[in-house]
């Protein structure tokens, strides 16, 4: 997909309500989220999940690249179920959804709690709501294929009674509705430490409620989380990861262990585990741009020819180097080594080597890595938004560090990665020590074996992109090339004379005059000849007016006056 695909905004500004559906993201759906206000656990869990809601919304609302949600609804069910917020789009439209969950954050936490029956029946007719309001938006703003492509949703319901009561309160509500949109019903129960152990599920009711849930057609869901922001707001990010799952993402082909051409193929999906700073283009100091040491440096005000200040990261933790996952590091490296500057003194740069010999020999002994953050003092005067950037630094064998940017708790993306506790099948295990034995071992990676074409594409890329005949140059463009390399004169033999109406400054505008300039004799000529006649007085080149546009006849102008800044001149020497 083409970077301009990829920046489109979710809307036109021409186009009203029409959204435009990414194809990075084909198939990510509508979302509806239904909040249970109710007392009295609305009291205790109100200003989590709003605050959670604001700090995730913040975030969706600002993200660059694919279109992550496309549509957004929001419900409240407290004394009676009230739409907040119609489906509307979630980019961009950032003050109108936290003014929604400022509205949520209002709904009071006190009062009498209603019968579990009537909070079942206000769930049901949310889900159906949503779902009629799905189908009457869609068939007003999208059309052809917009809407055939997108028809689905994934409704959320967030509680804080027990999860398996509200699940088959859900199932039995909605087992005779019309469920043909609905792609997942999710129900997510906030608990505290105290309510997990009275509501935590055998895996024989877990397997009946999987038994029932597949009587809907329809994916149901729960999933408990604790009552913190941070677990509220792994929830709702799940939205911004492709949703698709029609289609395996990768394939990685491996050589066949017989004597069959068919490689063996092992069929993959991929998941972000972060959020790209680059998608974020409000802040400039997140550590995103590590291209080069000029995007490192932070940016001065004032003269352009003041020297850049250096960069200042400051130590906040050792780290344990088996106990850092790559996955949370992004970005290019960039190799620390000590300083050569020219305007140290010989002790301070022997100083100075000295201490970084003995970091980088340090952190190798005790196999630790170091955390580091962007000074506050210099947070502060970037801009004034705080935002910060944090790197680890990785010891190497050589006198060098390893920088690399690492990744804020709000950019995190939720990433379940279980660990497998049974073998792998003894059949799949011979297969694959075959087709790897296959391979060729190196114990020592070197990149110089490897190449990707790179110089040969770029130098065909570059003489498609270039003039058929570049060295010829139209009279328009001659006559803006001020350093345009002097011509001889060309024959006009076969021109045509063409008569002079006046000399001078009185020659057309738009005539085309080449004038032949005849040098000064050679002072040198002069004193070595001797049999010549001593040299006359230096006067004036004698200077030939040629039309460019007549035929070879020339007129000698003994005082000529040179052409307007319009005329397409040529200075040819003798």
């Amino acid at each position: 997909m083409s970077v301009d695909n990829r920046k489109r905004p979710a809307g036109s500004s021409n186009s009203g309500n029409l959204v435009y559906w990414s194809s990075s993201f084909p198939r990510q759906p509508a979302r509806v989220l239904i909040v249970e206000a109710l007392p009295p656990w609305w009291s205790e869990t109100c200003a989590v999940f709003c605050d959670a809601l604001d700090n995730f919304l913040s975030l969706a609302c600002s993200l660059d690249g694919p279109c992550r949600i496309p549509l957004l609804s929001l419900y409240a069910i407290s004394r009676q179920q009230e739409c907040l917020l119609p489906f509307v789009q979630v980019r961009a439209n950032l003050a109108r959804l936290r003014s929604c969950v400022e509205e949520l954050r209002s709904i009071p936490g006190e009062g009498c709690i209603r019968g579990a029956a009537r909070v079942g029946e206000l769930l049901r007719q949310a889900v159906l709501d949503s779902l009629q309001q799905y189908k009457q938006y869609i068939r007003h703003t999208c059309t052809g294929n917009q809407a055939g492509n997108n028809t689905s949703v994934e409704v959320t319901v967030v509680t804080s009674q027990p999860g398996r009561g509200v699940v088959r309160q859900l199932e039995m509500g909605l087992k005779d509705a019309d469920l043909v949109s609905l792609k997942r019903l999710l129900v997510v129960q906030i608990y505290s430490a105290a309510e997990w152990s009275q509501d935590n599920p055998s895996p024989e009711a877990t397997h009946a409620e999987t038994e029932d849930c597949l009587m809907l057609g329809t994916e149901v869901d729960l999933q408990r989380v604790e009552n913190n922001v941070f677990a509220m707001e792994t929830v709702l990010k799940a939205w911004l990861q492709e949703q698709g799952g029609d289609r395996e993402h990768l394939h990685l082909l491996l050589p066949s262990p017989l004597d069959s051409l068919i490689p063996v193929c092992v069929k993959c999906d991929m998941q972000e585990r972060l959020i790209s700073p680059a998608l974020i283009p409000l802040n400039p100091n997140l550590g995103v741009k590590t291209e080069s040491v000029w995007d490192f440096l932070p940016v001065t005000k004032g003269s352009t020819n003041q020297s850049q200040l250096p960069q200042r990261l400051k130590a906040i933790k050792t780290l344990r180097a088996d106990g850092v996952c790559e996955s949370v590091l992004y970005g290019l490296p960039l190799v620390i080594h000590p300083t050569t500057c020219w305007q140290l003194d010989w002790d301070e740069m022997e100083t100075n080597h000295n201490l970084f010999h003995a970091l980088c020999h340090t952190l190798r002994s005790r196999d630790l890595f170091l955390l580091m953050q962007v000074e506050p003092a210099q947070r502060s005067t970037a801009g004034g938004s705080g935002v910060c950037s944090h790197y680890i630094l990785q010891p190497s064998p050589s006198l060098s560090l390893l920088l690399k940017p690492v990744v804020s708790r709000e950019l995190l993306l939720p990433c379940s990665l279980p660990i497998s506790t049974q073998d792998p099948a003894p059949d799949a295990i011979q297969t694959m020590q075959a087709c790897l034995t296959q391979l060729d071992e190196e114990s020592v990676f070197n990149p110089l074996s490897l190449s990707s074409n790179l110089y040969q594409h770029l130098r065909s890329r570059g003489l498609l992109s270039q003039p058929r005949y570049p060295y010829r140059l139209q009279p328009s463009a001659a006559r803006r090339n001020q350093s345009q390399p002097l011509e001889g004169p060309k024959s006009t033999g076969s021109r045509q004379p063409r008569q002079p109406q006046n000399q001078g400054r009185q020659l057309g505008t738009n005539s085309k005059v080449r004038v032949t300039v005849a040098p000064f004799p050679s002072s040198s000529s002069h004193s070595s000849s001797s049999l010549g006649p001593p040299p006359a007085k230096a006067s004036r080149p004698a200077l030939t007016l040629l039309s460019s546009s007549g035929g070879g006849r020339s007129h000698q102008a003994p005082a000529p006056t040179l052409p307007e800044e319009d005329d397409d001149v040529s200075m040819v020497i003798q």
